[in-house]
C-alpha cells in the first residue's frame, strides 16, 4: 500500500487531474489518497484570525477542511472513492480502486494526533502510513526539491511540513518520497514497478536523526 498526499497547493493547478488521472490509472489497490487543506484551509486560518477562538477548534475544522478538498477530488475524478474509515480504505483497496482518506473520524479518535496548526495534512498523511502499515508515503509538494536526500527535521525546520512531521515520521516503517508537481510520470512509473529506487533529481529520501 502506498499513501499519496496531494497537497492543496495543486487546488488552482491543471496538472491536479493529471495527478487524479494517473493514480487512479495506474494505482487501482495500492494508493490511497491524502488531501490537502488547500483553500479551504486557507479560510480556516483566516476566520481563525480574526474571530480569535481556540486552535481545538480550528484543526477540527481543518480536518474538514481536508474533506472538502477530497470531495472536490472524486468530484473531478469519480473513479475514486471517498473513504472515512479503515475499514472503508481497505474495502477500496480490495475492490482495485483508489481510496482518498476523509480524515476528521480517524484523526478525532487518535489521542496521539495534537489538536494544533503543528499538525498539518502531511503529519496526518505520515501518521495514516504508519497506521495502515503503508510501503511508501509521497508528499507532493509545488516545486522538486533540489537534494537527493534531507532529513525530516530539516524539512520541517525549512517551513516544507508542519512542527510534528519529524516525530510522525520517527513512528513509522516506510519510504519516504517527496516529488513536486510536476513528476505524476516519474510515480508511474514507480508504480508500475520500473524502478526499485528514486535516483533522479528531484526526488529525495527524508530521514530521521
Amino acid at each position: 500500500m502506498w499513501v499519496v498526499k496531494l497537497g492543496g497547493s495543486l487546488a488552482g493547478e491543471a496538472v491536479l487531474r493529471d495527478w487524479l488521472e494517473m493514480l487512479a490509472g495506474y494505482g487501482g489497490g495500492q494508493v490511497v489518497i491524502v488531501p490537502g487543506g488547500g483553500p479551504f484551509a486557507d479560510q480556516v486560518r483566516e476566520a481563525q484570525d480574526g474571530w480569535r477562538f481556540d486552535d481545538g477548534t480550528a484543526h477540527r475544522m481543518a480536518l474538514l477542511a481536508m474533506e472538502q478538498y477530497g470531495l472536490m477530488l472524486t468530484g473531478i475524478c469519480p473513479e475514486l472513492v471517498p473513504a472515512d474509515s479503515r475499514q472503508e480504505l481497505l474495502g477500496a483497496l480490495r475492490a482495485g480502486r483508489v481510496a482518498v482518506w476523509l480524515p476528521t473520524k480517524m484523526a478525532l479518535a487518535a489521542d496521539e494526533i495534537p489538536h494544533s496548526w503543528d499538525v498539518t495534512s502531511d503529519s496526518l498523511a505520515a501518521w495514516l502510513a504508519n497506521h495502515v502499515s503503508a510501503e511508501r508515503l509521497v508528499l507532493v509538494k509545488p516545486f522538486a526539491p533540489a537534494q537527493l536526500e534531507v532529513e525530516a527535521e530539516e524539512m520541517s525546520r525549512r517551513g516544507m511540513v508542519d512542527r510534528a512531521f519529524p516525530a510522525f515520521v520517527r513512528s513509522g516503517c516506510f519510504q519516504m518520497l517527496v516529488l513536486g508537481k510536476q513528476q505524476h510520470p516519474a510515480l508511474k512509473r514507480l508504480l508500475l514497478g520500473s524502478v526499485c529506487r528514486p535516483i533522479e533529481p528531484g526526488f529525495f529520501v527524508p530521514r530521521t536523526r
